[in-house]
């Protein structure tokens, strides 16, 4: 499978959820903002590469904490970097269930609060449901702040297999 269709179908499940979220935003720069990471978000679950770089700032930085010898923690500057780490991301895992429960936009910052699982392409082993948050921020209607908060001992874990 390439690159891209393990894209598409790792995060196929965010786009239909992301986009069908409820959300509030409380202004005109706040509305653009919130349409430009759910823009992102449906460009990813639908693996539309060219959609998700047109929508990333060229010093985007996409933060995520955990153990280190999971090979997709990050944090990762740029969009090589972050084309990179998503590729080796959607070999490593399969999305059972991404749903978003709360949306919020306020000036050039989204907040997305949620409920996922996660398979373990070489280990078999899922995550169990856990719940995650992410925080963008968008500049000149280009996301440049992707700060995903999630389980990762339950990630680290079912990626070593326990």
């Amino acid at each position: 499978m390439d690159r891209r269709t393990a894209l598409k179908v790792t995060l196929a499940a965010a786009s239909g959820t992301a986009l069908a979220t409820s959300a509030s935003a409380q202004s005109d720069d706040s509305q653009a903002t919130l349409d430009t990471v759910m823009a992102f978000m449906g460009a990813m679950g639908g693996g539309d590469m060219q959609a998700m770089s047109d929508l990333m700032a060229d010093d985007m930085v996409w933060q995520n904490e955990g153990d280190p010898s999971v090979p997709w923690i990050g944090p990762w500057n740029g969009k090589d970097e972050i084309f990179a780490f998503l590729g080796v991301f959607s070999e490593n895992v399969q999305t059972t269930l991404w749903e978003n429960e709360d949306v919020m936009a306020e000036g050039d910052t989204v907040a997305v609060f949620g409920r996922m699982n996660l398979l373990m392409t070489a280990s078999g082993s899922e995550t169990g449901e856990f719940t995650f948050a992410m925080r963008a921020k968008v500049r000149d209607g280009q996301v440049v702040l992707w700060n995903w908060f999630e389980d990762s001992f339950a990630i680290s874990r079912a990626f070593h297999g326990n």
